[in-house]
């Protein structure tokens, strides 16, 4: 495989690249705020429901930046903890991997778990649109658990060492699935207060605790972790929303946040 080609556009997001930039300039239209994040959650549902939250995420990010984005996103489908070496494909344009840097996370690669896999490519376009010259280096979290997201978290922090990249780490995640709005609301907001000290095992006990479904709590251990080492004292909840804001089913709903680690 010479590129990740495009699985869920026309279905997350647009497939036509001039549909895809209006609507991510109109998210990121409404989306200011301050730009020194090492870290952030973003979702990755279609980007309907929870695009302007994902947008408000990497408006925490210099739109200069130029490094490495290290993307961490839950594997779906139960694959193992694996990454991508090759460029990824968006309406917009090829994003490029940082090869050097995805080879020193000592990873194994699977390009074909990737191939279908949503939590990662629905961050590329906001990628793409925004940071033009970053790079990326794809992470699949199959195994969630707290021993794996410290294991992850060291191998990101030992391939910063080595390479001296300058890296921004997006953890990919929606919250809780399927719930009643305010059922949603009082356990996501609950399981991400002890992120705001950087508290990842309190974070997993809440998980636990309300049984939050959240799909990728491993991806924000793991990314809050690194960030820690490299100087992060705080996170902050820039912006949480549920799909009931866009459908009106306040029912059955789906929780999205936006937290930037600084």
């Amino acid at each position: 495989m010479t590129m990740r080609t495009c699985a869920v556009a026309g279905m997350f997001y647009p497939r036509d690249p001039s549909h895809l930039e209006q609507l991510l300039e109109k998210f990121f239209s409404v989306s200011p705020g301050a730009a020194n994040s090492l870290g952030i959650v973003s979702p990755h549902a279609g980007y309907i429901y929870s695009g302007e939250v994902a947008a408000r995420a990497f408006s925490t990010i210099s739109p200069d930046f130029s490094g490495t984005f290290v993307v961490i996103g839950p594997s779906h489908r139960g694959y193992i903890n694996c990454v991508s070496k090759v460029p990824w494909e968006t309406p917009l344009g090829v994003v490029d991997n940082d090869t050097a840097f995805v080879e020193s996370l000592d990873i194994e690669t699977d390009e074909f778990s990737h191939r279908d896999e949503h939590s990662l490519e629905v961050q590329m376009p906001f990628i793409k649109y925004r940071f033009p010259r970053a790079q990326i280096a794809p992470v699949m979290m199959g195994q969630q658990d707290y021993p794996s997201a410290i294991r992850l978290a060291e191998k990101i922090g030992a391939a910063i060492q080595q390479t001296h990249r300058d890296v921004r780490i997006v953890a990919s995640s929606d919250f809780s699935h399927y719930v009643p709005e305010d059922t949603a609301k009082s356990n996501d907001l609950y399981a991400i207060e002890p992120l705001k000290t950087l508290n990842v095992p309190e974070f997993y006990r809440r998980i636990g605790e309300r049984g939050v479904s959240a799909c990728g709590y491993g991806p924000i251990a793991a990314m809050v972790t690194v960030c820690g080492h490299l100087g992060a004292k705080k996170a902050q909840l820039v912006r949480y929303a549920t799909s009931g804001d866009v459908t009106g089913d306040r029912h059955e709903v789906v929780g999205y946040a936006a937290i930037s680690v600084i």
